[in-house]
């Protein structure tokens, strides 16, 4: 019976609308991110701005670090005009993206040369208008869909987003090559209108929190306030978790690089293995994650996503010692890119869950700045720690952490196999009655 329940469900899954939506969502959240920095940096360089002015325009990447602290206003306000012919989650959406494209057109429009100001003022405006953007995205994404599909649904954003990162990257780039930057901008921006198509067809699935409308201080603090009401003490090692849950990818991914450079590999082998076919391998690790939550439920991938994105950096030691074996290359590359888009989708799903309808896009942010954070602090030292004692060390040190990781799953086990039933069963009660309001 357990197995046709979910051989059905991978059906659903497969043929879910919603889930395909996620990849034009996925494209615009992506966009703008490479458009503010290393693009626009090679743009600013060759206007002769200074390195260091270069390097301080990238503290516009504060924006994404710190949404968490607009985010409940996107839960709990609503955008005038907006919000009633679209509802808030897609009033939020449409608006975040039209601001990110005037920013796009903004900076096309600058002249890096003569107009700095005006090039700075337009990238902090994309900056925090696609910042705001990923937080709707994400609201709307946990509203719309139930837990067990949220696998399915990051790995399809994380696709979208992906293309995305070649369209700003490299398509750029040549644009500028061949015709000029303001050319390129200007259809960064018009490339905005892929997102903004996905808002409008997307369905309205707004859960509005109970309870009367909070002041604006009430509405920063409630969405962690709500998380230990509802959590208590188990909370700790729930955030604990999530803190170190991708702490092996941050702290060896600092170092990937440098290692293959220090092996004797070329730029090219780099690009084609690191950053061509390993991106479509991480994909592929993305929705097995999310073909893995339709089968096994969420506690059995969080497990073995913990596991295997610790263990993988196992291969990092093992081409260290070995020297610079393409084939080996090729092979810690597949593995780890895997084990990193399996995990990935296991983590967003089980942050998802943990969320509360009406305050979802504010709790999902703090909780996802709060697992990036100790990764960016700590992967500072590991250049220190090869110096000290090289790459075998780094590498074996961090998939150590994956033994944490395992028991810190085994003891929040019973409280995500508890909200993973309340979930799934409130999704059974609102398909249900569904065909009533019908």
């Amino acid at each position: 019976m357990t197995e046709t329940r979910r051989r059905l469900r991978l059906r659903d899954v497969l043929t879910d609308g919603r889930i395909a939506l996620m990849l034009p969502l996925g494209f615009s959240s992506g966009l703008p991110f490479l458009l503010v920095f290393s693009t626009l940096s090679a743009w600013l360089r060759e206007a002769g701005i200074s390195r260091t002015e270069i390097g301080m325009l990238s503290w516009v990447a504060l924006a994404y670090s710190l949404k968490f602290l607009w985010a409940p206003i996107v839960d709990r306000y609503d955008v005038p005009g907006l919000a009633q012919l679209f509802g808030r989650r897609r009033g939020w959406m449409i608006l975040a993206q039209l601001a990110t494209a005037l920013g796009l057109v903004g900076i096309a429009l600058s002249d890096p040369a003569t107009r700095l100001g005006l090039t700075i003022a337009s990238a902090l405006l994309v900056a925090f208008a696609s910042a705001t953007q990923d937080v709707v995205i994400d609201g709307w994404r946990i509203d719309a869909a139930p837990t067990d599909r949220q696998g399915m649904m990051a790995a399809s954003l994380q696709l979208g987003y992906r293309l995305s990162l070649i369209c700003a990257g490299a398509g750029a780039l040549y644009m500028a090559e061949f015709v000029n930057w303001r050319s390129a901008y200007l259809a960064m921006a018009g490339l905005m209108g892929v997102g903004l198509m996905g808002a409008l067809i997307a369905p309205r699935v707004d859960q509005v929190a109970s309870g009367k409308q909070p002041s604006f201080g009430a509405a920063i603090v409630e969405p962690l306030s709500e998380l230990f009401r509802r959590k208590g003490l188990v909370l700790v090692p729930i955030l604990l978790l999530i803190s170190c849950f991708r702490l092996p990818d941050f702290v060896a991914g600092v170092m990937a690089n440098p290692l293959y450079i220090d092996l004797g590999f070329s730029k090219a082998d780099i690009a084609n293995v690191s950053k061509i076919y390993g991106v479509w391998i991480g994909i592929a690790g993305a929705f097995a994650g999310g073909l893995a939550l339709t089968r096994i439920g969420l506690w059995w991938t969080l497990l073995i996503g913990a596991f295997i994105a610790a263990s993988s950096n196992l291969m990092f030691a093992w081409l260290a010692m070995e020297g610079a074996r393409l084939d080996l290359l090729i092979l810690s590359i597949s593995v780890d890119n895997f084990a990193s888009g399996f995990a990935g989708s296991a983590l967003i799903a089980y942050m998802s869950g943990l969320t509360a309808p009406g305050l979802a896009a504010a709790q999902y942010a703090l909780l996802s700045s709060l697992y990036a954070l100790p990764g960016k602090v700590i992967g500072g030292t590991s250049g220190a720690v090869v110096d000290a004692y090289g790459y075998p060390a780094l590498f074996t040190a961090t998939a150590a952490i994956g033994i944490p990781l395992v028991i810190l799953c085994f003891v929040v086990r019973r409280d995500t196999n508890r909200t993973e039933e309340a979930r799934e069963a409130a999704d059974r009660a609102m398909a249900e009655a569904e065909p009533s309001r019908a």
